[in-house]
């Protein structure tokens, strides 16, 4: 399968009379002399014994939603530095790029879920980087290993939270990896250097190739977790990144991790739990029923704010459905915390006045018992993944299957018990949720709220932002994203206009619905929706061409147009296709603005 890249102007490396290969440079000895010196960040110190460097050749990429595929040759490295006064040990992963194809770029990249990073192979985040001529880089935030998730290191012991860790999670352990990736890129690369030496080593015949440019443009991409990873750099370090790419960003963690656990509440209140087969037939009718409602009529609901204000999912009740039984099934975003539902059996049935109400509640969001409402929600197409119930085969019924996510949030980062199984909800209601919800934004505010609204600094240093989120994600609500890109606005230009405004954001920081993408990748229930594949090469041609993304590219990675190009509107214009071609516009439509952004008033003070 090919995709379509979007062509990026390079700076070539300066020509040399020697050809200067992975295998001259990636060695364990060059490797150590390019590490940055003791004290370059204060308070760190680098273990030189712990390199290694192999290079990989003709390694190979493919289907991937993140970036096209691709073929190329990369050094791989690992070394690991401590904290000074502490026993601990941080590991960190680099590809470098063979030194005919860096570009004098370096990219950093995070994880999803509990997990910092994306691993370290090929079917990870690092590849994105290495294909387009830079350095990329990962962390393991100090756990143990690349394979150590946050909670496996967040407590001490029951009651005990472990605050070193949990702010290497939160933003230090980022900050580091970027700050040393971008040193060692320079030294490795000799980027600093106006001597070009005679000698014929390794080391001489690198700078001699690599002497031309200073300059190291630096990034960021990632998405879900990762996505709040790359906003707490952005909001702190304003010269860190020239760009930084953020895919769906689990910010605002007080109140979304709790979320997880408000579709389980909904159906406990309502005394109904529904078949994951009448959920479906839910979502696909509705998905039929607005997929025209954007102007052209192909399975993909790229205008879920008109359905949200125009369709009413009680016609659904009577549908009738089936579904075969499974035996085996795949858990998603390769996370443990984002759990495979068990095994079920056959469903036969037509759609409940229960089930729709279980949903509609659901898509309203978390209303507090006094009506006042605490937090947002998902938008009608996305699917009930919160919301997913168990079949007990001795009694032959659906019940409560209590979120991964959101259960471990309360066990072990709210009551700080050792555990990720929250066992039972009884006695919870809405405004328990909401308890639950101040509380963790009060603990942890400083470190995994992740919503600081004031970007002057990065912006002020010219940094951009290309910020995306899936209109039917299923994990983390595209609303939370369109509401910290007003809350940003909002703070930054009170005395403009909401179109001046706007016009001043979209300057340097751009937000994208993308029409019938799930989290962090494609909807299988929208087969057809395209994906912002290239969104590195969108951000590379922005920040070193000044191309601004006035629509965000995007492929057709599955469904009837695998390979086509598709455009995106940038917020808060919204898609609308007309006459015989299907052209599509990009419009302004007030009340479609204003479904997206809720007014919360359950808290005492502003939550961006």
């Amino acid at each position: 399968m090919r995709y379509s890249m979007v062509a990026i102007s390079t700076t070539a490396l300066a020509a040399s009379a020697y050809a200067v290969t992975i295998n001259d440079v990636c060695t364990t000895s060059y490797v150590q002399a390019s590490l940055p010196a003791d004290g370059f960040v204060r308070g760190l110190t680098f273990d030189s014994t712990s390199v290694t460097a192999s290079p990989v050749f003709n390694a190979s990429v493919s289907g991937a939603e993140m970036f096209p595929d691709a073929t190329f040759d990369f050094c791989n490295v690992t070394f690991a530095y401590t904290h000074d006064g502490t026993s601990d040990t941080v590991h960190l992963n680099y590809w470098l790029p063979a030194p005919a194809n860096f570009k004098n770029r370096y990219l950093s990249t995070g994880g999803g879920g509990l997990a910092i990073n994306s691993g370290t192979t090929t079917s990870g985040s690092l590849p994105g980087g290495v294909q387009y001529g830079a350095v990329s880089g990962l962390t393991d935030g100090g756990f143990g290993s690349f394979t150590t998730q946050f909670d496996a290191v967040t407590l001490l012991a029951n009651g005990t939270l472990n605050w070193p860790a949990t702010y290497m999670f939160g933003y230090q352990a980022h900050h580091e990896l970027a700050l040393i990736g971008k040193e060692f890129t320079k030294t490795f690369f000799n980027m600093s250097s106006d001597a070009i030496p005679s000698t014929n080593s390794s080391t001489s015949l690198a700078k001699r190739a690599n002497a031309t440019s200073t300059k190291l443009y630096s990034y960021y991409q990632a998405c879900s977790e990762g996505g709040r990873e790359g906003w707490s750099q952005v909001q702190r370090f304003a010269n860190q990144f020239d760009g930084a790419v953020i895919g769906a960003p689990a910010f605002r963690y007080g109140q979304q991790q709790v979320n997880h656990l408000f579709s389980n509440v909904v159906e406990q209140t309502v005394g109904y739990f529904p078949p994951p087969c009448e959920f479906e037939a839910i979502v696909n009718a509705t998905i039929a029923a607005c997929d025209g409602m954007d102007g052209q009529v192909d399975g993909v609901v790229a205008r879920t704010d008109l359905c949200k204000i125009n369709y009413n999912p009680n016609v659904t009740i009577g549908t009738p459905y089936y579904c075969a039984a499974v035996t085996t099934s795949v858990g998603g975003f390769g996370k443990r915390q984002f759990g495979a539902p068990a095994a079920s059996p056959e469903q036969n049935g037509t759609v409940t006045a229960k089930g729709v109400e279980v949903a509609m509640t659901i898509i309203d969001g978390l209303k507090t018992l006094d009506g006042k409402q605490a937090y947002l929600s998902y938008q009608p197409t996305a699917s009930f993944e919160d919301a997913a119930t168990t079949y007990d085969s001795t009694t032959n019924t659906w019940g409560l299957s209590i979120s991964g996510l959101g259960g471990e949030w309360v066990t072990r980062y709210l009551d700080l018990i050792d555990t990720s199984d929250l066992t039972s909800l009884d006695g919870v209601t809405y405004d328990t949720l909401r308890d639950w919800m101040y509380e963790g934004w009060q603990r942890y505010e400083d470190v995994l709220q992740t919503t600081w609204p004031d970007l002057t600094p990065f912006n002020t240093a010219g940094g951009k932002v290309l910020h995306y989120h899936g209109e039917s994600d299923n994990s983390i609500p595209a609303a939370s994203s369109v509401r910290y890109h007003d809350s940003v606005r909002q703070i930054m230009y009170p005395d403009l206009s909401y179109n001046e405004s706007i016009a001043a954001l979209n300057d340097w920081y751009r937000l994208y619905l993308v029409p019938g993408a799930a989290h962090c990748s494609p909807d299988s229930a929208q087969p057809n929706g395209p994906f912002p594949q290239t969104n590195l090469a969108v951000m590379i041609e922005w920040v070193e061409n000044g191309v601004v993304p006035t629509t965000l590219n995007a492929t057709h990675l599955t469904g009837d147009n695998v390979g086509a190009n598709a455009q995106i509107c940038a917020w808060p214009l919204r898609p609308m296709w007309s006459g015989s071609n299907g052209t599509m516009s990009c419009e302004y439509d007030q009340a479609s603005i204003d479904s997206w952004l809720y007014t919360l008033d359950a808290w005492p003070k502003p939550l961006y």
